[in-house]
């Protein structure tokens, strides 16, 4: 006699059971592994960055396109400066993006080739000032020089890239100094 002849209901109770829990668990794996994707996807981005600090952007919600935006439009705005994007600006800024995993015909590789052919509009610096505004709080200290001290290396290089005359002036242009000033005030 085997355990469901004096109740064969209870067979069916028990698959519905393991099939809810299985559903359950295949959609835990499902999850785990999307955010294993988006955690690696993050760390070719910002490849110096530590675990704990990959795992805080992401439970912030930063991933790996807000990260890009928040560390490619301010080299954008320095290229802009000056009123056009000279060809070493936008070398340097395709340079520093394919470092970051940001090839060309990728869509963030497009967005960053509009925002060099087309200014970013000041709606777009607002709203990058204010994402960084809101999450520069939810930041360590440490985790705050990481992600400054980056982006901002990376838009001083994108300033001296077209600048100085013969290496007589200044390699950042006044317009330029005023762009770094306003990055450099965002994280503050």
């Amino acid at each position: 006699m085997d355990q469901y002849s004096l109740n064969p209901n209870a067979r069916d109770l028990e698959e519905e059971f393991f099939a809810k829990e299985n559903r359950r668990l295949l959609e835990r794996l499902r999850e785990k592994r999307e955010r294993e994707a988006r955690r690696e996807a993050l760390r070719e981005v910002m490849p110096k960055a530590d675990d704990a600090f990959i795992d805080h952007m992401l439970e912030l919600g930063i991933g790996p396109e807000t990260a890009l935006a928040v560390v490619l439009l301010p080299l954008a705005m320095v290229a802009w400066a000056d009123g056009n994007v000279a060809e070493q600006e936008r070398e340097a800024i395709l340079r520093a993006a394919e470092e970051r995993g940001v090839s060309p015909g990728t869509p963030a590789g497009k967005v960053l080739e509009s925002w060099l052919v087309h200014k970013p509009g000041p709606g777009l610096v607002d709203a990058w000032k204010r994402y960084v505004a809101s999450i520069r709080s939810d930041l360590s200290e440490e985790e705050r020089g990481q992600v400054h001290n980056r982006m901002f290396e990376l838009a001083r290089e994108v300033a001296e890239a077209a600048g100085g005359f013969l290496g007589l002036t200044s390699r950042i242009s006044a317009a330029e100094q005023t762009v770094l000033d306003e990055i450099e005030k965002a994280f503050k």
